[in-house]
């Protein structure tokens, strides 16, 4: 939550920016995952490119006639290898752009799922400074460049070459390593919108922290996937606080739209089926309710065990003393 000048509170997952370096986000499945490699194998063959190597949008950026030595040594570096050790050995021979390479060399380490080495290496190149030459070429040629980022669990966002890029993939190496806690202070300062929404959501559920969660999502609609995903983490976080209703209102929302993920509606139907479980009713609907058990019947419930105890252990004693 932010609070805004006249002290009213804000939800983080309002996107105030005219243009965001956000893709369209999905939900991962198992059929859509493979799918989506076949169709990544096949792209790179038709367009010549490995796709091992980072991914662009539309064509590779041509590099400019005079550019300097180093500029011509990244551009190479950034768009035709395929393993991190390249980029990270053109920042020792050029310390002023040491900070991009560590950072490009983290993203192509986490485009390959090796999630320490890549949380290493973004750390790295976060915390070293870059030379103006180094700038000047990371605001020309890596825009282009996109990022995969998982924010969620099965929700993956496309993201463009930005802050957001770098602190999204390494919040999700944080989790994958079991540092939540880390994982939240990364996406802590990001600019409001759903991707980082959902980051810092999935974080502060992992911690236990379901009265951040539902501050933060308070007032949120299911527009797409990832709002709806966002509503679901909303909707367990007060399941957890014991907010029944409010939680089903959750799960009401998730399922009102349509076009909503079939996996994502799967999991509020399952959500909404514990919910009912947690409350010892069949369904959500009002005629489910149990009526409480009059105190009466209560007390001689227990009259009856102890009974029944007692009559066992006077077996058991007769039986020992040979009676």
């Amino acid at each position: 939550m932010s609070q805004a000048p006249n002290g009213d509170f804000q939800s983080i997952f309002h996107d105030t920016r005219d243009l965001t370096p956000f893709r369209d986000g999905y939900v991962r499945t198992p059929v859509r995952g493979l799918a989506d490699g076949v169709g990544e194998v096949l792209s790179g063959v038709l367009t010549g490119r490995d796709p091992a190597r980072l991914s662009v949008l539309g064509d590779v950026p041509r590099l400019k006639r005079l550019s300097t030595k180093q500029a011509k040594a990244m551009h190479e570096a950034v768009f035709t290898s395929t393993e991190p050790d390249r980029l990270i050995s053109l920042g020792r021979v050029y310390p002023g752009w040491a900070g991009l390479c560590y950072v490009m060399a983290g993203l192509l380490a986490y485009k390959h799922g090796g999630y320490l080495r890549a949380s290493e290496l973004l750390r790295r190149g976060l915390t070293t400074r870059i030379d103006d030459d180094a700038s000047q070429f990371s605001a020309l040629y890596l825009g282009q460049v996109v990022t995969r980022v998982e924010v969620a669990e099965r929700i993956e966002v496309p993201v463009l070459f930005s802050e957001e890029s770098v602190f999204l993939a390494l919040a999700h190496c944080l989790r994958e390593m079991g540092m939540i806690e880390s994982a939240l202070e990364a996406v802590v300062g990001l600019p409001p919108s759903l991707p980082s929404a959902l980051a810092r959501c999935t974080a502060a559920f992992a911690l236990d922290r379901h009265r951040d969660v539902v501050m933060c999502t308070e007032g949120l609609l299911n527009t797409d996937d990832l709002s709806a995903a966002l509503l679901l983490i909303r909707a367990r976080s007060q399941r957890a606080r014991g907010d029944f209703e409010s939680a089903q209102a959750a799960l009401k929302e998730v399922l009102r739209r349509r076009k909503t993920s079939l996996a994502l509606r799967n999991d509020a139907l399952t959500d909404r089926a514990l919910l009912a479980l947690d409350q010892g009713r069949r369904t959500l609907t009002p005629r489910s309710k149990r009526p409480a058990p009059p105190a009466e019947l209560e007390a001689l419930e227990v009259i009856r065990k102890d009974a029944e105890m007692r009559r066992l252990w006077e077996n058991d004693f007769r039986e020992l003393s040979g009676e």
